[in-house]
Formats: C-alpha cells, structure tokens, sequence
C-alpha cells in the first residue's frame, strides 16, 4: 500500500478541493526519484569527496595507447608541454630563471639563518627541489624554495626541542628528519586525493596568519640589523619579548651594521616601489637584493669591518648538495617530534604554494590539479631530505617576478637551479664578507609583501566575523608564538565551520508583487505575506547537528507571529507553515525524526505542516521513513507559490485544516 502512494505521488497530478467543492488540479506535481543502489550512492558520494575535479576526464573514450601517452604526460607535465615548446619561449623561461635565481640567492642565505640551519642549506634547497617540481609540478610560474613563514615556523620549531648553537649537527638533523616527513605528509595527502583538507582553514585566517608572521619575521631582523650576538637575543618571536631584547642590550648596537642595513633597506623598498608603480621596471626589484648584497659584501671587505664587531657570514662550504639521508632520523625519541614538526610545516608550505600556484593559474587561464600539486611537493620534499635541503615551497615574491619576466614554463625553475648550483660550485667563497645586517635588510623587505592591507579590508567589509578570525590569528602570532597563532587560526576557522553548520540561516517568505516569486522579507521589504501562513525557507542541509535547532527556530518563528496577531485587530492565526526545502539537498534520521517532531506539536496547535520542493535526496529520504505517508502526499508541493495558492484562501475563508 505504501509503495502504491509512493508511485501514485510521481505518475499523477496533485488535485486538491477547492472551497466550492471543484476539484482544482496543480499544473506540476513532486517525482519521487526513482529509488537509488547504495553501492551506487557510495561510489557517487567517493566520487565527488576524492575526484571532484574530475581529474581523470581526459583519459575518457581513449585508446590503449592514447591512455598510456596521456598517464605519462599527466604524472609528468614536462612530457605535455614539452612538445609545444619553443626557442622563443625557451629565451624568455632562461631571462626569468636568471632573473629569480639573483632574488633567491640573497634570500636563500637570509632564510636559512631564519631558520637556524648553516646558510650553505637554504642555497642547496634552490638546487635540488626546484628541478623536482620542474618535472612533476603542473604550474608554470611558480618559483620553488625557502620561504619566510615556513622557515620560522621550522626555526621555532625546532629551537623548541634542541638548541641550534650548542647542539647543531643534531638540529640540522631534525630539520632535515621534519623535511622528510612534511613531503611524506604531503605526497600521502595527495595520493590519497585528500588535498581539500587544506580547504579548513580560511582566508581570513591565512590573511591574518601571514601578516602577523611577516611582522615577527621582520622583528627577529633586529637582531642582525642591530648586531646584537644570537646568545644574547631571546628564543622567544612574541612582539614583547622581542623588543624588550632588542632594547636590553642597546650597549651592543653597532652604528655600522645599522647604517649599512636601513641604507639597503631603504634601496630595495625603493625599488619594490617603483616595479610596482611602473610594471615595466620588475626587474629593478628583482635584482635589488643581489646588488645590495654584492655592494655590502664589497663595503665590509674593503673597510674590514669584521675588525669593527660587524658579524659577516664566514667561510661556505664549496660544492653542490651532499647526501644526508645517513643524517635522517628513523628510531629513538626525536622521530615523534620530527613527524609532528614535518606534518605543520609541511601544511603550511602546500598551502602557500597551492593558493600561489593557482594564482597565477587563474590569471594565466590554466588548470592547477590540487592533489597532484601534493605530489609533487611532496616527492620533492622527500628528494630534499635526502640532498640537505629543508623544507621548501612556493614563493611569492620569486613566483611574483617569474610571472612578470614573462616566465612560459617550469623551465625558468631548472635555469634557476642550475644558476645556484654554479654559485655553490665556484662562487660560495665571495660570501665571505657579505654582513649579517643586509640578510636581515632582505628578509625585512622580502616579508613586507605577506601583509595584505587590501583584504583585510575587505574581509572587514564583507563579514566581520572572518574579521575577528583574522585577528585572533594575527594578534596569536603576533603576541603570543607563531605555533600558537597557526593554532588559533585553525581553531577559528572550525568554529566558524561549525557555526555555519550547526546554526544555518533561515528565512520568512513573502511575495514579490507581480510575481508568483517568494523570499526573504528581510531583503525585499515590499515582500507580501498571507495572514494566517507562515512561510520558511530553511537554508541548509538537516541533520543531526543543527536539526533541533532547527525545530525550535521554526516553532519561534511561530511564536513571534502568535505574539504580533495578539497585538493586530485584523491578524488571522496561523493555520498553516510552509518548510520552502529547496535548499535542503540532505537530511539525516535525526532530521527527519526532528521533522515528525515538529509537526506533531504543529498538529497539537491545530497547524498544518506543509513542504515544498524537497531535493532528491531528502525527499527519497523522507519517503522512505514514513514522513511522506505521515503528512499527506497533498502537503507536498513543488513551490512556495503553489502552497500558499493552495492554504491561502481556506485561511481567509475560516476553513478548518484538512485532515489526511
């Protein structure tokens, strides 16, 4: 009997009595969908959580052969665009590689003393993991390396565990073990198509995460711009104790290193100034910081001024990268320490440089595979670990100016590399004299890009709770430690999650004049509403988490309306509330049961509980537990309008709510 109403309610037009007793059919009427496989179900439901983008679209309809051309060209990009490559694009890939590699050399030296790892390390993880990505990385401007954020998270990291002065061959050990791990981390994501998980944490939190880093970053530069010595410089990256440091030891400033670094400070601002007014002159702050290092090298050189207290980097060693992977640690109490240090660091890089990747994928009209962007970080970071790199990703202001040198592929990256190789195979000497100040000058600069002014203001415009999610997470950074903020900011961005599902929005409906349309009386305030229906959209999907919440916000708005027909002299009770479900793509047994609920206490009150337009799955859903039968197949409607149509004029004539 109940499979019969249920095929009755999706072959034949609802008819329902009119008060004249006509019969008046409805022009549309609610399918039930045809009934679905739950193997069918699971497979869609694994379908759209792992293969959203449909990554595999390519290999449809395919030959044996053509399938084999396209996995390999698809595991290895190089394969794909290399047979399109050109000489013409081959210049331009070599003038932005040259152009990359005179900013990432200054910045390699400076972000490896960040991340208290030899300076040597952060030119060797320019060599290595940049020709990795140049093979499996599917974006065409990125430029791969150190970074600031991630080589302070690393160095306060690590510092938290072991002290990098005292004990530092074991501490480049654990950077390099975290190094491992963060790539295992990241592959394992991607192989297992779990990429959106770095979807949790939002924009405004990553807004106000990067820029209250860029601020610590800088401020841990007074140490090298006023030359204080690192055993006399706190551990600590909070604002406070930062300054208190730098203005306990005033009796240590030196007026050398302080003139040499605001001076090339100033320059390289200057120049970032300028490529930004006038696109044309990029270069300028491209190689600003080069220059800069090389004339305050030739300035401490030729003054001695290592005499005068002034810190320089000392002797490099000479030669490309050496093995490490005898240096990786697999046993003993640090490998704990190592995978948890490898899973935030390694977080946080894939975020910068997949949110950097597809960037410069939109702006180019070009697809970035998110998962397969895990991949290849991943295996280039487990390829680093072994070749004494730490952990490198995207960098903006390199991918910034490889993108404006007129960059075609990742061919600039393998230039790139092989311009730091030529620097760790005869040129590591020359950084001798190069002071500590102006590493601390490029930093400073370098950083000065992670601060977005443009969207905290309009995140402020747009909703001022991601607002206050952007703050905690800066302010975290900023006053507290960078661990601790990176905590705030994922804290906020799931409570926010879990505000949105567990507290959706709802709505009261009402006509649009002239129209047979109804919404939101909040928003369109010449919104007509029929006395004695109360009309509700609910916005969202119903379960377990948000459901009771649910039921009572619609029994308030009940409520309220009981309250103001009190107080009207021509208001009409309520009879009839309309659930709009057009929205509800889902609803869960708890959804339903809350549903029962809701119009046993409406029946109670001698209110009629009527439904329109139910997504396929809610309504197969409600079908199949009964809910349907329950209600009455004649209070499921296909729209808002057919349902007031339908309870309006019983309303206004007094009629008696029809019983099933």
């Amino acid at each position: 009997m109940k499979q019969q109403k249920n095929k009755e309610l999706g072959t034949r037009s609802l008819t329902h009595n009119t008060l004249g007793g006509d019969e008046s059919p409805l022009v549309y009427k609610v399918h039930l969908p045809p009934k679905s496989n739950p193997v069918t179900q699971a497979l869609h439901v694994a379908k759209e959580t792992l293969f959203y983008d449909d990554s595999f679209r390519q290999f449809k309809h395919q030959s044996k052969l053509n399938r084999s051309i396209l996995g390999l060209q698809y595991i290895f990009p190089i394969f794909d665009w290399g047979r399109h490559y050109t000489f013409n694009k081959l210049i331009r890939d070599v003038v932005a590689g040259l152009t990359i590699a005179s900013l990432a050399v200054p910045q390699d030296l400076g972000y490896a003393k960040l991340a208290h790892l030899p300076y040597v390390n952060g030119l060797y993880s320019s060599f290595v993991p940049p020709l990795i990505y140049s093979v499996l990385g599917s974006s065409r401007h990125i430029a791969i390396g150190p970074v600031a954020v991630v080589s302070l998270l690393l160095g306060t990291l690590l510092s938290n565990e072991i002290n990098p002065t005292t004990e530092a061959s074991q501490y480049l050990r654990l950077a390099l073990s975290a190094t491992f791990f963060a790539g295992i981390f990241q592959a394992g994501l991607g192989f297992l198509r779990l990429g959106f998980i770095i979807d949790f944490l939002s924009h405004a939190t990553v807004v106000g995460f990067m820029a209250g880093a860029a601020i610590t970053i800088g401020l841990q530069q007074l140490k090298g711009l006023l030359n204080i010595p690192t055993a006399n410089f706190t551990t600590k990256t909070d604002i406070v104790s930062v300054l208190r440091s730098s203005f306990q030891h005033t009796y240590q400033w030196n007026w050398h290193t302080i003139v040499i670094g605001l001076v090339f400070l100033g320059f390289i601002l200057l120049t970032k100034y300028l490529a930004h007014k006038w696109k044309r002159f990029f270069w300028l702050s491209a190689v600003a910081p080069l220059v800069s290092l090389i004339l305050a090298t030739i300035f401490t050189f030729h003054y001695r001024l290592e005499n005068d207290n002034v810190v320089i980097v000392g002797d490099l060693k000479k030669g490309i990268n050496p093995s490490s992977v005898h240096q990786l640690i697999f046993s003993g109490h640090l490998v704990g320490t190592a995978a948890k240090i490898g899973l935030v660091a390694g977080l946080i890089a894939i975020t910068e440089g997949i949110a950097i990747g597809r960037t410069f994928a939109a702006l180019e009209g070009y697809h970035i595979d998110g998962n397969k962007e895990f991949i290849a970080f991943g295996i280039m970071n487990i390829a680093g670990s072994a070749t004494s790199c730490y952990t490198t990703t995207g960098s903006f202001s390199r991918s910034a100016v490889n993108y404006n040198a007129g960059a075609q592929t990742t061919v600039s990256n393998i230039v790139m590399s092989l311009t730091v190789m030529v620097v760790l195979l005869a040129l590591t000497p020359l950084f001798k004299y190069t002071p500590n100040c102006i590493l601390a000058s490029i930093i400073m600069a370098a950083v000065v890009s992670l601060i977005d002014v443009r969207a905290a203001y309009l995140i402020w415009k747009v909703d001022k709770f991601d607002f206050i999610a952007m703050l905690g997470a800066f302010f975290g950074v900023l006053f507290i430690s960078v661990e601790i903020g990176l905590l705030i900011a994922v804290s906020i961005s799931f409570v926010k999650l879990l505000l949105t599902v567990t507290r959706p929005h709802t709505a009261l409906l009402g006509n649009i004049p002239g129209t047979k349309v109804y919404r939101n009386v909040n928003q369109y305030k010449d919104a007509k509403r029929v006395s004695g229906v109360l009309a509700i959209r609910l916005d969202a999907p119903l379960y377990f988490s948000n459901s009771n919440y649910i039921r009572e916000r619609i029994l308030r708005y009940l409520h309220d309306e009981q309250d103001d027909v009190a107080l009207s002299t021509n208001g009409l009770p309520v009879q009839y509330i309309i659930l709009d479900l057009t929205p509800v793509t889902n609803i869960d047994v708890t959804g339903i049961i809350a549903l029962e609920e809701l119009e046993t206490a409406l029946k109670k009150k001698n209110i009629q509980l009527a439904i329109s337009n139910p997504a396929t799955s809610a309504l197969e859903k409600l079908a199949n537990s009964g809910f349907i039968e329950r209600l009455g197949q004649q209070w499921v409607f296909l729209t808002v309008a057919d349902a007031v149509q339908f309870c309006g004029p019983r309303v206004l004539n007094g009629c008696p709510v029809l019983e099933k």
